[in-house]
C-alpha cells in the first residue's frame, strides 16, 4: 500500500502497486502491467507528450490562457479497487484510466494550477486534486467529461493530500507547516489542525488498519503521529537519532519524500531526500509510537518505494542496469531478491523505455527550495549601521580634501601678488 493515496513525483519519476497491477512514471511516459500473471505479458504505455494540445485549446478551467509547460508526469495514484487511475502532467492536464479489463484512456480534462497531489476517493465517485496555489479542487469519476468543483484552499502551496479510509476526512498539507483537516462533504467546515511541525510539511499519511491516526514528515527532519481528529501529537521521531550514524555529513537534512505502509505487521518505510537508505519502522498502535527496526542499503538513490500488501517492498532507483529491486521480508529483515519472474518482466519494461528516465539521473533536490529565507535583522542593522558610517567618513574625508585644495589655492594667489 503506498504512502498518501496518490503519488506525487515532483521531477522525478515514481511508481504505485495496487493488487497485481503496477504503474510507473517517468518524464512524460507511463508504464502499466499486470506484474503478477503469467498470461497477460503486454505492458501499457502512455504518453502525455501525445495529448492533443489544441482538444483543450490552450486554455484552463479557467478559461484563462495555459502557460506551456513540459510534459512530465507530475502526479498519478490508482483507486481504492485499481479499477481506475488517474493523473496530471506539468501542461495541467487531468488524464482519467479505466484498467479493466484493459488499459482505456476515458477522460481528459484541464486544471488550473499545475497539481501537487492527488487522491481518489474510497467511493470511487471523485477525484480530488491539490495544487500549488493552494487549492484543492475535485472532479467527477462518473461523469468524465465534467469540470473541476473548487472545494477548498490553503494561502500557501500544498504539498500532500489525503482521505480518511471513510471518506469522512480531507487532510491537507502546506508550505507553512499546517496540517489541516476538514469535513470532505463541507471542506469549508475545519475540524483541526494539526500543528507542531516547523517546516514545510512533506508527507502526510492516514493509517488504513488504524484510521484514527495521521504520520506526517517535514523538512524539519521528523516523523509525526497524529489524532488528527483533534490534532493532538502523540509521538515524534527526530530523523537525525536514527540515520546519522550512516552519514559523515553533520548537516544533513533528512527530508521524508516517500512514506509506505504495510498493514501486515504495520510497517512504515520511509525514503529520505538524496539518500540511498530505505528506513523501516513498525507502528505501535498501543503505545503510540514508532519503533524503529531496520534499514536497508541502497547502491543506488532511490526515486520511490511500495509496499506489496504481503510485505515485500519495491524500490525505484537510479540505476540503468537493474532500476527496480524487490526485498522480501525473511527472518525479521528485508532481503533482495533477483529470481522473481514479476520483477525481472517489469524490469524489462522500464529498460526498454529508459530514455523517459534517464534525464532525472543525478537530479538535484526540489525540497530546498521549499525552506523559507530567514533574517537576521541585528546582523543586517550592524552591517548597514557599518556601511552608513564608512559613507560618512568618505564624506568627511573629501570636505576635508577640497578644503586643504581650497585654502592651498588662496596662499598661493597671495603670494603672487
Amino acid at each position: 500500500m503506498e504512502g498518501g493515496s496518490g503519488r506525487s513525483p515532483g521531477p522525478g519519476p515514481a511508481l504505485a502497486l495496487r493488487g497485481t497491477l503496477m504503474a510507473v512514471g517517468g518524464g512524460s511516459r507511463l508504464l502499466a502491467a499486470r506484474r503478477g500473471e503469467r498470461r497477460d505479458d503486454t505492458v501499457f504505455v502512455y504518453d502525455c507528450a501525445s495529448v492533443e494540445k489544441k482538444a483543450l485549446g490552450n486554455k484552463g478551467q479557467d478559461k484563462q490562457p495555459a502557460d506551456k509547460g513540459s510534459d512530465n508526469i507530475l502526479a498519478f495514484a490508482f483507486s481504492p479497487s485499481g479499477d481506475y487511475f488517474v493523473l496530471t502532467d506539468d501542461n495541467k492536464h487531468l488524464i482519467l484510466f479505466r484498467t479493466k479489463p484493459s488499459w482505456e484512456c476515458i477522460s481528459i480534462r484541464p486544471v488550473n494550477r499545475r497539481c501537487t497531489s492527488l487522491i481518489i476517493t474510497a467511493a470511487e465517485d471523485k477525484i480530488l486534486v491539490a495544487d500549488k496555489s493552494g487549492d484543492v479542487y475535485s472532479y467527477s469519476i462518473t461523469e468524465p467529461q465534467a469540470e473541476g468543483k473548487f472545494e477548498l484552499g490553503h494561502l500557501s502551496m500544498l504539498l500532500d493530500a489525503a482521505l480518511s479510509p471513510d471518506d469522512r476526512y480531507i487532510l491537507t498539507a502546506d508550505r507553512d507547516e499546517k496540517i489541516r483537516v476538514s469535513l470532505t462533504k463541507a471542506p469549508y467546515n475545519i475540524v483541526s489542525y494539526c500543528l507542531g511541525h516547523e517546516e514545510f510539511v512533506s508527507r502526510i499519511f492516514v493509517v488504513p488498519n488504524y484510521p484514527d491516526l495521521l504520520l506526517s514528515a517535514s523538512g524539519d527532519c521528523t516523523l509525526r503521529l497524529w489524532k488528527y481528529e483533534t490534532g493532538e501529537e502523540v509521538y515524534c521521531c527526530h530523523l537525525s537519532s536514527v540515520c546519522e550514524p550512516e552519514t559523515t555529513k553533520t548537516d544533513q537534512k533528512y527530508i521524508v519524500s516517500r512514506i509506505a505502509y504495510c498493514c501486515q505487521g504495520s510497517y512504515v518505510a520511509i525514503l529520505c531526500d538524496c539518500i540511498p537508505t530505505v528506513y523501516i519502522f513498525q507502528l505501535d498502535a498501543v503505545a503510540q509510537q514508532l519503533v524503529y527496526r531496520e534499514q536497508i542499503p541502497l547502491k543506488h538513490k532511490c526515486w520511490d518505494i511500495a509496499f506489496e500488501e504481503t510485505g515485500e517492498i519495491w524500490t525505484l532507483q537510479e540505476n540503468n542496469e537493474a532500476p527496480l529491486q524487490l526485498y522480501k521480508p525473511c527472518d525479521g529483515q528485508w532481503k533482495s531478491v533477483t529470481d522473481d519472474e514479476g520483477l525481472q518482466r517489469m524490469s524489462k519494461y522500464l529498460l526498454d523505455n529508459w530514455t523517459a528516465f534517464e534525464g532525472f539521473v543525478g537530479a538535484e533536490s526540489h525540497y530546498s527550495s521549499l525552506y523559507k529565507a530567514s533574517f537576521d535583522n541585528m546582523a543586517v542593522y550592524l552591517q548597514k549601521k557599518e556601511e552608513r558610517i564608512q559613507k560618512q567618513k568618505k564624506k568627511r574625508q573629501n570636505l576635508q580634501h577640497d578644503a586643504n585644495g581650497q585654502t592651498k589655492k588662496t596662499k598661493t594667489e597671495e603670494s603672487s601678488l
